[in-house]
């Protein structure tokens, strides 16, 4: 049964996407603002289709906590979920990811039109150099950027090890981080086609001013944070 309703999920939730692309495809000319209006669409119909299909829901403690003005947020790595739920949850953002996401049809056709912060994990001095520019670039536009320290997604109540990317943008953007847990693995496992019935918790954290603390001091006191969070769950 849970087989059925995972494949309803895919298949609904793939033409949704295809048809939000064709038109953002159609109208890439237009200002950014307008492309992101339009393909967050998904992630809104994903998050309903998905309660409904699959009985997933949503809880997210300590929403008071996003600032008004832009920040990086900081955030563990379990499933496919948090790429499109974080939309919901978060102001206009946009994502440091790798660039074998683009080459996916359509979802990463998608990603491309609004303004991803790609990196090449091959050159680590490169890509360290591109999330730095790219990221303070976009904070400056008014976006906020969402970084996954860990690199790649980790099984449910695993943490991996956090770069300290994330916390070089802060630094150079001199603008706050924000620290979040979630648990989505619970539901949408890690490489896994089947997706379970139950809550996704997102849980933020107070925003962490960056000035004058070390890149690993910080990067650690989070992911000490998030580990902190994971227990609970």
């Amino acid at each position: 049964m849970l087989f059925l309703r995972s494949l309803l999920y895919f298949l609904g939730s793939s033409i949704a996407l295809i048809i939000l692309v064709i038109i953002a495809l159609i109208l890439f000319f237009l200002p950014f603002k307008f492309r992101y209006a339009v393909l967050s669409k998904w992630s809104m119909f994903c998050l309903w289709w998905l309660a409904f299909t699959l009985n997933v829901k949503l809880q997210v403690i300590g929403k008071e906590n996003i600032p008004s003005k832009p920040c990086v947020i900081i955030s563990n790595h379990q499933s496919t979920w948090e790429t499109f739920g974080f939309q919901q949850i978060f102001p206009l953002q946009t994502w440091v990811l790798k660039q074998t996401l683009l080459w996916i049809p359509f979802f990463g056709w998608g990603l491309a039109l609004l303004k991803p912060i790609v990196i090449n994990r091959g050159d680590k001095l490169k890509a360290l150099k591109t999330i730095i520019k790219q990221g303070e670039a976009r904070l400056k536009e008014g976006i906020f950027v969402v970084a996954f320290p860990e690199g790649t997604r980790q099984p449910y109540k695993k943490l991996g090890r956090y770069q300290s990317g994330a916390i070089a943008i802060a630094k150079k953007a001199s603008c706050d981080v924000l620290p979040v847990y979630h648990n989505a693995g619970s539901t949408w496992p890690k490489g896994s086609f089947i997706k379970h019935p139950g809550t996704i918790t997102v849980i933020i954290g107070k925003p962490i001013n960056v000035e004058g603390k070390p890149a690993k001091e910080l990067t650690q006191n989070i992911r000490n944070w998030t580990q902190k969070q994971s227990e609970k769950f």
